[in-house]
């Protein structure tokens, strides 16, 4: 299985807070575990406007957890311009848009990716 993790679950993983059904898939060394760039850029951009409390250094804490950092590409944005306005968030659609060209299966806890047919793993 090749998962993505969403923000939520990036930072629930690093709190140990997880459900443990995502928590045995995550932790399975078979298991492609990604974390995406947007994903980064969001903690970031809410710490600096004081919507979120994490922890400094979440890229280099992805890398140290064994997650393989996913890049947003211009396939990525393409479709991510292109989907339905189901989110209107722009991180969770280049999420959505990230599982769709990659073949990944998200672990979030949002509903809202169903409405795209994005394969989930809740967390």
């Amino acid at each position: 299985m090749s998962l993505l993790l969403d923000t939520h679950a990036l930072l629930w993983w690093l709190a140990g807070e997880l459900d443990a059904d995502a928590v045995d898939r995550i932790a399975d060394p078979s298991t492609f575990v990604a974390v995406s760039a947007a994903s980064v850029w969001e903690v970031e951009i809410k710490r600096a406007i004081g919507k979120l409390e994490a922890p400094p250094g979440i890229a280099a804490q992805a890398v140290a957890e064994g997650f393989e950092a996913l890049p947003m590409t211009f396939a990525h944005a393409e479709r991510a311009g292109t989907l339905p306005p189901h989110h209107r968030d722009p991180f969770d659609r280049m999420l959505a848009a990230q599982c769709e060209v990659e073949g990944l299966t998200l672990v979030t806890r949002d509903p809202v990716f169903g409405r795209y047919g994005t394969p989930t793993v809740r967390c």
